[in-house]
């Protein structure tokens, strides 16, 4: 396998920034995350590609555009909380983690959660926990969160994350009301206000659960 520092630098440099991501944290983050570890060994020469991939379970890793996209959009200064909903591979989270933030993040399928809990305990990671559950339902325990971040496309936006976001909170989802065509939405809570803006077209896994699919 070629150089993964290399192979990072040259995915930012090419398929990141030449769309127009320009938070230097967010490109630190990506250049500093093995994205290789973060997929099956066999998978690992294509980890740094400008694609989705496979992780196991029905479920995939998102594009490197795409998580450097969300993590832009999310605005994330340190210390923030971060909800996310599809914890999968971990990927997602490790970047946010990277950036500074506290992640709590969501899995429903238990062979998924275990292997990231792994991942980010091998990391050590420690500013990212886990729950395995309806992610749907949120984590009210720690509510509220200054971020939410929804990975995984559902019909609608769930009441219980909008009541969880924080004052003057961000939350990107993928909502549609057809499965693998969705639209990314920002929702943005000021006043007690929910101001929503669509951000574009998108396809994201299923969002399974009591306020999904």
């Amino acid at each position: 396998m070629v150089d993964p520092v290399r192979l990072r630098e040259r995915m930012v440099r090419e398929q990141i920034m030449a769309r127009g991501v320009t938070d230097s944290s967010v490109l630190v983050a990506m250049k500093t995350i093995p994205r290789h570890l973060f997929v099956e060994e066999a998978l690992a020469f294509k980890a740094y590609n400008d694609s989705p991939l496979p992780i196991g379970e029905g479920q995939t890793i998102s594009q490197p555009y795409i998580v450097a996209l969300m993590s832009e959009l999310l605005e994330i200064e340190p210390g923030m909380t971060v909800l996310e909903i599809g914890t999968g591979s971990g990927y997602q989270a490790a970047v946010l983690a990277q950036m500074g933030a506290d992640v709590f993040t969501v899995e429903r399928i238990r062979k998924l959660f275990y292997t990231a809990r792994k991942r980010f305990m091998d990391m050590r990671m420690f500013n990212v926990k886990l729950k395995l559950d309806d992610g749907t339902m949120g984590w009210p325990e720690q509510a509220p969160y200054d971020r939410i971040i929804v990975t995984a496309g559902g019909p609608e936006i769930p009441e219980p994350l909008i009541d969880q976001l924080a004052e003057s909170g961000r939350m990107l989802i993928p909502v549609g009301e057809t499965k693998r065509n969705q639209t990314l939405v920002l929702i943005e809570k000021k006043d007690g206000k929910i101001i929503r803006t669509d951000k574009g077209s998108c396809a994201f896994v299923d969002l399974v659960g009591s306020h999904g699919w």
